[in-house]
């Protein structure tokens, strides 16, 4: 694992003192996204640690202290090691109150943890199969099965959000949900090919999210441990 150049915050200083907050993370994790997008909102700096997958950094005995699981991201805050996307962001959001990631009316803050659930729950685990289904089906018939749970959720997304988006998914502010769906939709186009016109309502909100610095500067192609090749 590598400690590469300190992130989040806006226009975050480069100090040579470590900083408080520290996030394991892997520049094509949809599940580190959410969280780097949560702290750049919140504008909160921390270190950028890079999990090197490929290299199976993830199942060092070092990492495997901090997270059993073998997954990212994982939040160290001092002594408070966290190590699940949804829960980090519900922690910082106690912690920190600035930019509250979920709405105050009890309807739309349910609504962003239904479609939160949707994305994290029914969408994402086919993805985390992905390399096992290449071996046993084939590399076209994985990302076929990764296509059609992607559009059997967005689907379900575009019924679930239709009375409660604004400008974003449950109104005209950034809330927990738009932090689930951007890295979610953005794979969905970059690496799984599926086709969005389908999804009238799920391209609106993806336009209007990287039309903001902190959604644009968290993507997978602008992170410090992104390869070359996959920069933008």
């Amino acid at each position: 694992m590598k400690l590469l150049q300190a992130t989040g915050g806006h226009g975050a200083r480069e100090e040579a003192e470590p900083k408080k907050l520290k996030l394991y993370s892997y520049w094509l994790s949809s599940c580190s996204c959410r969280v780097r997008i949560g702290l750049d909102l919140k504008g909160l700096e921390y270190e950028y640690v890079a999990v090197n997958f490929p290299e199976g950094e993830q199942q060092t005995p070092e990492f495997l202290k901090l997270n059993p699981m073998g997954y990212v991201p994982v939040l160290v805050d001092g002594d408070i090691v966290l190590a699940d996307s949804i829960a980090i962001l519900l922690y910082l959001d106690e912690k920190f109150p600035q930019h509250p990631l979920l709405p105050k009316d009890s309807v739309r803050r349910a609504i962003n943890f239904q479609a939160a659930n949707v994305i994290s729950s029914s969408i994402q685990p086919r993805q985390l199969m992905l390399q096992h289904m290449r071996e046993k089906l084939g590399p076209q018939e994985a990302i076929a099965c990764a296509q059609d749970d992607i559009r059997t959720g967005f689907a379900a997304l575009e019924k679930l959000l239709k009375d409660y988006a604004g400008r974003y998914a449950t109104g005209n502010e950034v809330f927990l949900v738009d932090l689930f769906l951007a890295p979610q939709i953005h794979a969905a186009i970059t690496r799984f090919k599926v086709e969005m016109d389908e999804f009238p309502l799920l391209s609106r909100l993806f336009e209007a999210y990287m039309e903001l610095p902190a959604f644009q500067d968290n993507m997978p192609g602008k992170q410090p441990d992104t390869p070359a090749e996959h920069r933008v």
